[in-house]
């Protein structure tokens, strides 16, 4: 077949970067560039990345050559290793390419060995040294092998080069054979999209491009109206729920999803599905905070969310730096991304969120060695990566008002400096007791002066992917705001509430949402004694306020539970029973309550909650007999 080439699109029209495909050492890098030649952010990538190699170094066994772990990279938060830490070889290359450092190409010619041990015979890769576990991490090993080989393989010994690349055709055919669109959850049929065009441009294989174009056919029957949000997140992918919603997360579709469909469809020229995706990339942009963070509070994999993206998966940076001519919203997006990236890294790795190092929590390599791939994408594409700035605001860092998202039932409110999300999600991924935000729960609150208030956590942390979630350490408490009753020792609560409805208004300066709910169990039964409750949510420029109302004055421990983001160190004051300050770097932020206030005694100062990373001071405030309303204001001075 006529060997193709990369061809990326900007406003103007196509430009051909005028380099073959495959074939010679590439060019699309800045081979001899000082670092003065780089932008400040191109510098900021490359130090990251730096940072993150060495630290993963560190953590590679250094084992016989004839051992099992010999070469793998170990991860001590979950004391075990990852399967997929062969994604290493990406990153690895790229800097042994990039600085001559032997220790570098050492690194990745020893995980790409250590990778024999999940290597199968049909040409796949397992997700751990077992025959029979998950073999669909194979796409995501082929992308890393395949673009190691492509940037950086004219480095490697000819001998290692010749096996690695018939280790990819072996892992390009097992893809080809058995990647559909109903393969498993939707990324991966989308992203086999992308490694397919890839690879059959790699090995010349025009069956493996025309497959993936078989694929790209799909694309528009899994995007929602009216907002093109990407939906297949569970398994069946396109169950709907009683609502009649589609099974959709923010975290998957942002960090690995949409990437491998934007990079498909600028490989293939094709204009009206770079269309299509713009406004996807647009449609799922609107829930990024100001700092960067992605708001997956209510997504279906909420089991993976960290503050920042989700655990296993790669960092939202390759789609929206390719079509950030198309949107300058985008490359704001993904330097915001990128920087937060930055600040969650705890000695060296990338930590699943933003309080690991105060709570003493040692982060999880796998969010380094699949994060560290994206930024070695950021610097083999200058061309685009040059050209990003932060000129142009991301939309939750403008609007005001409510946008209401009907194919999730998830309502965004901006008011002031205060940021807010509803959610009556009805989407249960795997297990019905996985349950995200819902029930009309405040999923999100966040100031622009001290970042987030409320995170939504899982209603109770559940291993739904053992191999793929950072054990809980300590006791576990659930983020999420609600209301919450004990019956005979039953936990009740809105938040499991899949019936919930939700009205608001916007009028003379103040937003006012009424959640209508009711106390419901983990097996979705209501309490038989006054079941019915309502949370009230007003936001002006001012202040938030938060009403909860009960049916009943009975003296039965209903309560409500206000989990307050606040890493370990910030000061807590309580100045009367009513009133609590926390003392933030940006500001304090201030609780008062018509009824009494405690803090939850823990085993720590705070407790700790792996999704979204973060630890909190749990504050209580339980009905007084005769009491039907709380009402507690939250300032931020």
């Amino acid at each position: 077949m006529k060997r193709r080439h990369f061809v990326y699109l900007s406003a103007a029209g196509s430009i051909s970067l005028g380099i073959p495909f495959y074939g010679c050492k590439n060019t699309n890098t800045k081979e001899n560039a000082s670092v003065e030649e780089r932008t400040e952010f191109e510098i900021k990538v490359l130090n990251l990345l730096t940072v993150w190699t060495d630290a993963m170094l560190k953590d590679q066994i250094d084992a016989p050559e004839n051992t099992e772990t010999h070469g793998a990279l170990y991860c001590h938060a979950c004391e075990k290793i990852h399967g997929r830490c062969m994604d290493a070889v990406y990153p690895f290359l790229y800097m042994a390419d990039k600085t001559g450092d032997e220790k570098y190409l050492k690194g990745a010619m020893d995980v790409m060995k250590w990778s024999e041990n999940v290597s199968m015979p049909d040409g796949s890769w397992t997700v751990v040294p077992d025959p029979n576990s998950w073999k669909g991490i194979t796409v995501f090993g082929a992308i890393a092998l395949g673009e190691a080989l492509y940037y950086h393989g004219h480095i490697l010994p000819k001998e290692i080069k010749e096996k690695w690349t018939l280790r990819l055709k072996k892992a390009a055919d097992f893809i080809f054979k058995n990647f559909t669109i109903e393969y498993s959850h939707i990324n991966y049929a989308f992203t086999a999209m992308y490694a397919l065009n890839f690879l059959g441009r790699f090995f010349e294989n025009e069956v493996y491009i025309n497959r993936s174009k078989e694929l790209a056919v799909e694309i528009p029957n899994w995007l929602t109206e009216p907002n093109k949000l990407l939906f297949g997140e569970d398994k069946p992918a396109n169950e709907p729920s009683a609502k009649g919603l589609m099974p959709i997360d923010l975290g998957y579709n942002v960090e690995e999803t949409l990437n491998g469909m934007v990079q498909y469809a600028v490989l293939e020229e094709d204009e009206e599905l770079l269309k299509l995706l713009t406004k996807s990339l647009e449609g799922h942009l609107e829930f990024m905070l100001p700092d960067g963070g992605w708001d997956n509070s209510w997504g279906t994999r909420q089991n993976k969310w960290t503050y920042w993206g989700s655990r296993t998966c790669d960092g939202s940076q390759p789609a929206y730096t390719l079509l950030a001519d198309r949107n300058p919203a985008f490359a704001t997006a993904v330097i915001l991304h990128t920087e937060l990236l930055e600040t969650s890294t705890v000695d060296g790795l990338l930590a699943g969120g933003l309080h690991y190092a105060s709570h003493g929590v040692k982060p999880c390599i796998h969010h380094t060695f699949a994060h560290a791939k994206n930024l070695a994408f950021l610097l083999n594409h200058p061309e685009k990566t040059n050209k990003l700035t932060k000129n142009t605001p991301i939309p939750r860092a403008i609007n005001d008002g409510v946008k209401h998202f009907p194919e999730i039932d998830v309502w965004l409110a901006s008011r002031g400096s205060w940021r807010a999300t509803i959610s009556s999600y009805d989407q249960i991924f795997k297990t019905k007791y996985s349950v995200a935000a819902t029930g009309g729960a405040l999923a999100l609150l966040w100031h622009e002066k001290v970042g987030p208030i409320f995170t939504a956590s899982m209603a109770e942390y559940i291993l739904v992917e053992a191999n793929n979630q950072q054990p809980q350490p300590g006791e576990y408490f659930t983020l999420t705001p609600r209301i919450e009753r004990y019956k005979n020792g039953v936990w009740f609560t809105n938040i499991h509430d899949l019936k919930a409805t939700v009205q608001f208004t916007d009028k003379n300066g103040i937003i006012d949402f009424v959640v209508d709910a009711s106390l419901t169990n983990r097996e979705k039964e209501t309490v038989k004694e006054h079941a019915k409750c309502q949370l009230q949510y007003a936001f002006d420029n001012e202040k938030t306020v938060i009403k909860a109302i009960r049916t009943n004055t009975n003296d039965n421990g209903d309560a409500l539970i206000l989990p307050i983001v606040s890493a370990t160190g910030e000061k807590v004051v309580q100045l009367s029973e009513n009133h609590i300050e926390i003392h933030k770097k940006g500001g304090i932020v201030s609780l008062k309550a018509n009824v009494p206030l405690r803090i939850k005694k823990t085993e720590k100062e705070r407790v700790f909650n792996m999704v979204p990373g973060v630890e909190a001071v749990p504050v209580i405030a339980v009905f007084p007999k005769s009491t039907q309303e709380i009402i507690c204001i939250i300032k931020v001075v």
